[in-house]
C-alpha cells in the first residue's frame, strides 16, 4: 500500500477501528476517523464528526483510496455509509465469526452456510446483514471474518480480567476443567492482512482470518498469568454455574478454517508474543477496559 493513501476507518476511538486507525497513520496514509467525537481521538488523523446512521453531506467531496468500516453492525450501516460517499475505491468490512451457525459442520470454512448462532444472536445476524447489504451494492468490496480479536488497545474484558486476577494471586476458576478450546488473532495480524489485500487485490472476497491452532481455555489463562509473571492455581467450576457469570467467554467452543488465509500470510504473531504486548499496554491503560463483574461474582460465592 503506498504511503498518503486516503483512507476512511469507521469508529476510531476504541480497540480495533483505533488499533486500524494508529496502524495506516504510522505507515503514512492519510488517516479520516469516523465517529462522533465522544471518546480522545487517535494522534495524527483527520476527524469527520458525524453519526454513521445520520450521515447528511459529512462525506461529500471526499476521495477515499479505502474504506475500512470496522463498526458495521447491520444493513444500515452499510447501506447509509454508502449512499452518503461520493468517491473510494476498495472497501474492506470486518465481520465475525459470528455469522456461522453453532450447529454447522467445523472447521467453518468461507462456504458454510451463514445462519442465527444461539450464542451470539441478533450480533450475528446484524453481521450477516451487513454483509449482504455490502456485497449487494460492491461485489468487489472484502469482507474478513475473525474469531477472537486480542492485543494492545483491547477494551474488552477477556485477556484484561486474566491479568487482574494474575497481579492480584488470585486462584483462578476454570469452566469444566478448562478444555473448552479457543481460537485468536492478534489485531496488528489483521491490519497486515488488510495490508495484503489492498496490495494484491486477491480474487477472493470472503476470508476467514484467525491463527490456525486453538488453545484450551487453561492454556490461554496460564500464557495470560506467564505475560505477568505469574502462575495460576486453578479451581474447576461445574455445569451447575452459568460461565458467563464468572468467566470472559460463552460456554461456546469453535474453530474457523483459515487455510485460505495462510496461503498469503503463513506467519502471525505466536499466542505468547501477543498476550506479553498486551499485558505491556495494560499496565498502562487499565483504566480504559470495561470491566464486567465477575471478581464480584466469584468472590461473593458464585451468587
Amino acid at each position: 500500500m503506498s504511503v498518503m493513501k486516503n483512507v476512511l476507518v469507521t469508529g476510531g476511538t476504541v480497540f480495533v477501528s483505533r488499533y486500524v486507525a494508529e496502524y495506516y497513520a504510522g505507515k503514512g496514509c492519510h488517516v479520516y476517523v469516523l465517529n462522533r467525537n465522544s471518546r480522545p481521538q487517535p494522534d495524527k488523523v483527520t476527524l469527520i464528526e458525524a453519526d454513521r446512521r445520520q450521515l447528511g453531506s459529512q462525506l461529500k467531496g471526499y476521495h477515499f483510496d479505502v474504506i475500512l468500516d470496522m463498526t458495521a453492525y447491520g444493513a444500515d450501516d452499510v447501506a447509509l455509509l454508502l449512499d452518503a460517499v461520493d468517491d473510494f475505491g476498495e472497501y474492506i468490512l470486518l465481520s465475525s465469526s459470528a455469522v456461522y451457525p453453532e450447529y454447522g459442520s467445523q472447521p467453518f470454512a468461507e462456504s458454510t452456510p451463514l445462519g442465527k448462532n444461539k450464542f451470539w444472536g441478533a450480533y450475528g445476524i446484524g453481521k450477516i446483514d451487513a454483509e449482504c447489504a455490502l456485497l449487494q451494492r460492491k461485489p468487489d468490496a472484502y469482507i474478513l471474518r475473525p474469531p477472537y480479536l486480542y492485543g494492545p488497545m483491547n477494551n474488552v474484558y477477556r485477556e484484561a480480567f486474566v491479568f487482574e486476577c494474575a497481579l492480584n494471586d488470585r486462584k483462578f476458576y476454570l469452566p469444566k476443567g478448562g478444555e473448552m478450546k479457543l481460537q485468536f488473532f492478534y489485531i496488528d495480524d489483521l491490519c497486515r492482512f488488510m495490508d495484503m489485500i489492498l496490495e494484491r487485490k486477491p480474487d477472493e472476497h470472503i476470508w476467514n482470518v484467525g491463527n490456525r491452532e486453538t488453545v484450551s481455555v487453561r492454556e490461554w489463562v496460564s500464557l495470560c498469568y506467564e505475560a505477568a509473571g505469574k502462575k495460576p492455581e486453578f479451581v474447576s467450576v461445574g455445569e451447575e454455574i452459568e460461565q458467563r457469570n464468572y468467566f470472559s467467554f460463552y460456554d461456546y467452543e469453535y474453530c474457523l478454517d483459515v487455510s485460505a488465509q495462510e496461503t498469503y500470510m503463513p506467519v502471525v504473531k505466536p499466542l505468547k508474543d501477543g498476550l506479553g504486548e498486551s499485558f505491556a499496554w495494560y499496565l498502562n491503560h487499565a483504566d480504559m477496559v470495561k470491566r464486567k463483574p465477575y471478581i464480584e461474582y466469584i468472590d461473593a460465592g458464585f451468587k
